[in-house]
């Protein structure tokens, strides 16, 4: 598998996460196994502004490349700017977020709604390329709704672009997270184009990423909510069935928050993250009371050492 010049390892890679995918996370899913991480959605107003939470997003470092950063932005101007200032980081790819469901996105014209503005799509697309020596990828959906399934069309216009490679999320706007994911369109993109295909969409473990390749012939899968409280869905080996099985992951987890982040500012979120790791084990649930009810950093690591 390869992306431009990006040469990956395997074919399984991270999505692009809002509120989740931050350098810790990341991390955590390379060394279990992810060939590339995508960044949450970086705002291009808010780099080309400058703006202080948008640079803090921008964090990366040299054990994770490589990393794929995601912009998100309707303006061709300012997105090509924005892929100008990103080329100067050390990283290795920069994606435009066109599959975003968020109505604050879209309220934007950014997201899934550029793919109702195919032509407002390339400029920013072009835009991007023109302002950057780094290989270009593309996030889409499979269209706005179910009677405009427009992606294999939409992907080949991303392709005569310039755009390295194409990720596609089996489900249209109107579906947002819900309903079941069109592999057929999946695999009708791969037909329409020569550059590398991502196929994204309810991957939770190891084994359906290999299942979507067959069926669909795509050259990569990205895995996305599947991932939350489970990096093992990047191995082949099945997510541990019991709460002893689960410590170490989270346990690293915490070890990169701590040293990348400031734990506390980011508890809440820590939190939300811990509770996911288990999810659905047997006799999880005090352990996940706990873990909710915590005030501190420092209680979330004491109690995951008293269930070692």
């Amino acid at each position: 598998m390869q992306i431009g010049n990006v040469k990956l390892d395997n074919p399984f890679i991270l999505a692009p996460l809002a509120g989740y995918s931050d350098l810790p996370f990341r991390l955590l899913c390379r060394e279990y196994g992810a060939s590339l991480c995508y960044s949450e959605m970086i705002s291009c107003h808010g780099l080309t502004y400058q703006q202080k939470n948008t640079l803090d997003m921008l964090q990366t470092i040299a054990e994770e490349r490589p990393v794929n950063i995601q912009l998100f932005g309707s303006d061709p101007e300012t997105m090509g700017q924005a892929a100008a200032i990103l080329t100067d980081y050390p990283i290795d790819l920069i994606d435009i977020n066109m599959g975003c469901p968020v109505k604050k996105v879209i309220k934007k014209g950014a997201g899934a709604f550029m793919m109702k503005q195919p032509e407002l799509a390339e400029k920013v697309i072009k835009q991007v390329c023109a302002n950057t020596k780094l290989p270009v990828t593309v996030k889409i959906r499979t269209g706005w709704s179910h009677d405009k399934i427009t992606a294999p069309e939409f992907a080949k216009m991303i392709e005569q672009a310039g755009a390295a490679a194409v990720a596609v999320h089996g489900r249209t706007w109107t579906d947002g997270f819900g309903g079941t994911v069109d592999r057929s369109v999946i695999a009708a993109v791969k037909k329409a184009v020569s550059i590398p295909v991502i196929g994204n969409g309810d991957i939770l473990r190891y084994q359906d990423g290999l299942a979507m390749m067959e069926e669909t012939g795509c050259d990569a899968v990205m895995i996305g909510r599947g991932a939350l409280g489970n990096p093992f869905v990047f191995r082949p080996e099945s997510r541990p069935a019991n709460v002893a099985g689960i410590i170490p992951a989270l346990h690293r987890h915490l070890e990169l928050i701590e040293k990348y982040c400031s734990p506390q500012r980011v508890l809440a979120r820590t939190k939300n993250q811990a509770g996911r790791y288990f999810k659905g084990l047997p006799g999880s649930s005090k352990i996940r009371q706990l873990i909710y009810s915590g005030k501190t950093f420092q209680e979330l690591k004491d109690l995951l050492t008293s269930c070692r």
